[in-house]
């Protein structure tokens, strides 16, 4: 059987800027669509407002821009999809698929973060309370296009999840599934931090009808305190003056050899060579990299 075309996509959260660590996440998605004659898509992950910083969204974009990328179609905002997200929860709550749970975190404190099935039965109403969806009892597996093969046991390792929070925002989980089915993503490319999360969003998409999307989880960057680069850390934003050189950085970041003269070529040079010269093997085969093990 012939293989879908090619859709991937880069779906930044509005909490913040850019950073280098959000560029090579940019970078890895862009260079596997078009090296596939794909297209890429840009999707703004703005489920959560009291979160999201005045100004990050159009700031995100001109910096993509900046740095040269070229997206396919609009961007999809998912607040703009809420109506669709709660129509799909409602259909689940009415099956019993999901249900209502008012659990505190100090009740759900020790679990591991396994939830225990407190609410499974309990028949709660939906106002005010969490809703969750109940998982199977089935080992969920596949395998990574840089990190190998993965498996996850829902039923053991995670419980029945969260789909809406108690405040009434929907949950990533459900929202990103529900995103790729509309837009038919084949090939999803990402930070490592997120492999955790993969099973679950196989259950969601085989709920959904949706055929599995391959995944690549490229190497989560690392600061000298352990924390990952990113906006909750006040990892500095990309400056636009240093395009070039902080693409040619991102490249060696994900394995790709470049020549020296490169880092002096106009951003859409250096994506046009990455492109012609992208291969995905060469990507790190681990899940984090240290500040320190970062080429200059």
């Amino acid at each position: 059987m012939s293989r879908r075309p090619y859709v991937g996509r880069f779906a930044p959260t509005p909490s913040g800027y850019l950073h280098f660590g959000s560029l090579v996440a940019a970078l890895s998605s862009y260079l596997d669509a078009r090296a596939a004659g794909g297209r890429w898509l840009v999707r703004m992950e703005d489920l959560d407002p009291p979160r999201e910083v005045p100004g990050a969204q159009a700031a995100i974009l001109t910096t993509l821009e900046a740095y040269g990328f070229d997206w396919d179609g609009p961007v999809l905002r998912q607040s703009e999809r809420l109506d669709a997200y709660r129509t799909t929860i409602v259909q689940w709550l009415a099956s019993g698929l999901a249900y209502a749970c008012d659990c505190s975190r100090k009740q759900l404190e020790g679990t591991g973060g396994l939830y225990p099935g407190h609410c499974r039965n309990r028949g709660l109403p939906e106002t005010g309370a969490a809703i969750r969806i109940r998982v199977p009892e089935l080992e969920y597996r596949f395998a990574d296009r840089v990190q190998g093969d993965f498996r996850q046991h829902l039923g053991r390792e995670v419980g029945d999840f969260v789909i809406q929070r108690r405040d009434g925002l929907i949950a990533y989980q459900l929202a990103v599934v529900m995103d790729d089915v509309l837009q038919g993503v084949t090939d999803v490319v990402r930070g490592a931090d997120l492999l955790d999360s993969t099973p679950r969003q196989l259950y969601l998409q085989e709920l959904l009808g949706h055929p599995a999307p391959r995944y690549l989880h490229v190497p989560l960057l690392i600061q000298p305190d352990g924390h990952k680069l990113g906006k909750r850390y006040r990892s500095p934003p990309l400056p636009p003056e240093q395009a070039g050189a902080l693409l040619v950085r991102a490249l060696r970041t994900l394995g790709q050899p470049t020549h020296a003269a490169l880092a002096e070529e106009a951003p859409a040079s250096v994506l046009a060579w990455g492109v012609a010269h992208w291969d995905a093997s060469l990507i790190p085969r681990v899940s984090q990299l240290a500040e320190a093990q970062l080429p200059a």
